[in-house]
């Protein structure tokens, strides 16, 4: 259920305020986005939007995780991508959404009306500048994505995204021992991993009899040890060339 929430936090005390694509606006900047902002929320499983939907907003993902899917002809449905807090929903320029973009969890959005925010993206230097980073901080994960589904193992793409969660949870801020949400269900880190629930469930588990992570529950897990978590990934640490 859509839910437009009637008090939205002022952009000064967003939790996401330097992360998400205002992250370089001014005092005056800020008050302009104020004017052209509302609050949405989501409960975990609906549609937030659908692939060929007219654009009537854009949004900042500020509490939450959404998913990026396409369905194909005969009922097959891939996730593509998905939305932590701070990442940005819509294009400015596009007249329609080109995914269908579903609620993981329960999700709040900052949404900005489509039509004065590309103008503001047009007279607006810092929101143009970061909506270019977070494009291309986007296009680099697609990268990363491709690599995982034409080239990694089983266990190298669960380690992969347990890395990106890690990475996007800011841990390091959170404490050694801080307790990470799984955001998805194993059926549906399945179908973003292009692996059975059988061979998820395998992965976790051995990655758990190594000492790598641990779970309190299904929906929580903790990095035991995050040197071998990297390794287990695959990726080449230091970026140099493999001899």
């Amino acid at each position: 259920m859509n839910i437009e929430i009637s008090a939205p936090v002022k952009c000064s005390a967003c939790p996401i305020r330097h992360r998400a694509v205002c992250a370089r606006c001014d005092n005056a900047e800020l008050v302009a986005l104020d004017c052209i902002k509302s609050y949405r929320s989501f409960k975990a499983g609906d549609a937030i939007l659908w692939r060929g939907e007219p654009l009537n907003f854009v949004a900042s993902v500020v509490e939450g995780v959404a998913a990026l899917s396409k369905t194909l002809e005969d009922g097959r449905t891939q996730m593509v991508g998905l939305l932590l807090p701070s990442d940005f929903i819509g294009r400015p320029g596009r007249s329609e959404i080109e995914f269908d973009v579903t609620a993981t969890t329960d999700v709040t959005l900052c949404c900005f009306e489509h039509r004065p925010f590309e103008k503001m993206v047009i007279e607006t230097p810092h929101l143009s500048q970061r909506l270019m980073e977070l494009a291309l901080d986007e296009l680099d994960a697609a990268r990363d994505w491709m690599l995982l589904l034409g080239r990694k193992t089983a266990r190298e793409k669960i380690a992969t995204f347990i890395e990106m969660l890690v990475r996007r949870s800011r841990v390091a801020e959170l404490g050694a021992d801080a307790q990470i949400p799984m955001h998805l269900t194993r059926e549906q880190i399945a179908n973003y991993l292009g692996l059975t629930l059988e061979t998820v469930s395998r992965q976790f588990n051995a990655l758990k009899k190594d000492g790598i992570i641990g779970f309190s529950d299904r929906r929580h897990f903790q990095v035991t040890n995050l040197a071998a978590l990297h390794d287990a990934t695959g990726d080449d640490a230091d970026g140099g060339m493999i001899t």
